[in-house]
């Protein structure tokens, strides 16, 4: 079906199936679902269609810009870069006499100060923000969550996996990726809890997933933002 409101149009497929409510999808190919109860008059369908049109605008944007692809960084003013789940322009601020090279969020921007105007200086400076911001808001967060584990931590560290958010051993050491600051706080929240409960579960058995779940009942959307957005937080 085809449905325009607010100047835009979108196509959806309704399934009627045995269920008391009406549920929207949109998948990772930007299909959007109606999965409605049997009887379900069209014009109610259309009516959640459009209580829910910015959200649903949002995701097929986010979709459109996964089938793209990354796009090439510009490192100049203005260009855009992700910061705890948004996008930001940078601002680069060049300076000879400053003594430490570093960015500020300041203004709904990244301001980016380096001595030299250079691609790799910046991207270096840029690391390294998100490297201080990850451990500052991996340390804030599991200390929001300790309650809920009689095992501590005994050390934290942030890395530059290729491949994991996080890892907790046997010694209950975690680390946790740097790329973690581009994506939003609950997020990070996810991967620290994921990682804690690690510390009473070492395996992804029945065991560990309810106590992940009694902790985050919502956990699977933070693990679908991840694998939705994980091609885009890099710097």
């Amino acid at each position: 079906m085809i449905h325009t409101y607010l100047g835009e149009t979108i196509r959806f497929e309704i399934k009627y199936k045995n269920r008391t409510s009406i549920g929207i999808t949109v998948d990772s190919y930007g299909n959007v679902e109606v999965q409605a109860p049997k009887g379900t008059p069209d014009d109610r369908v259309l009516l959640l269609l459009e209580a829910n049109w910015d959200l649903i605008q949002q995701k097929l944007k986010e979709m459109k810009d996964r089938l793209i692809g990354p796009q090439k960084r510009v490192y100049e003013d203005g260009g855009n870069i992700l910061y705890l789940g948004n996008t930001y322009p940078i601002q680069i601020f060049q300076d000879i006499n400053i003594t430490q090279e570093h960015v500020v969020f300041k203004d709904e921007k990244l301001h980016v100060y380096v001595k030299q105007h250079d691609t790799e200086k910046i991207k270096q400076t840029l690391k390294r923000f998100y490297y201080q911001q990850c451990k500052a808001l991996v340390e804030k967060s599991i200390s929001s969550c300790q309650s809920n584990f009689k095992t501590k931590p005994r050390s934290i560290r942030i890395s530059d996996s290729k491949t994991t958010w996080g890892t907790c051993d046997s010694k209950m050491q975690l680390t946790f990726n740097w790329r973690l600051a581009m994506a939003p706080r609950e997020v990070i929240d996810y991967v620290v809890v994921h990682e804690m409960c690690h510390m009473v579960h070492l395996n992804h058995d029945r065991s560990f997933w309810r106590l992940v779940g009694k902790i985050m009942p919502d956990y699977k959307e933070k693990e679908n933002w991840l694998a939705l957005s994980s091609w885009k937080m890099t710097v």
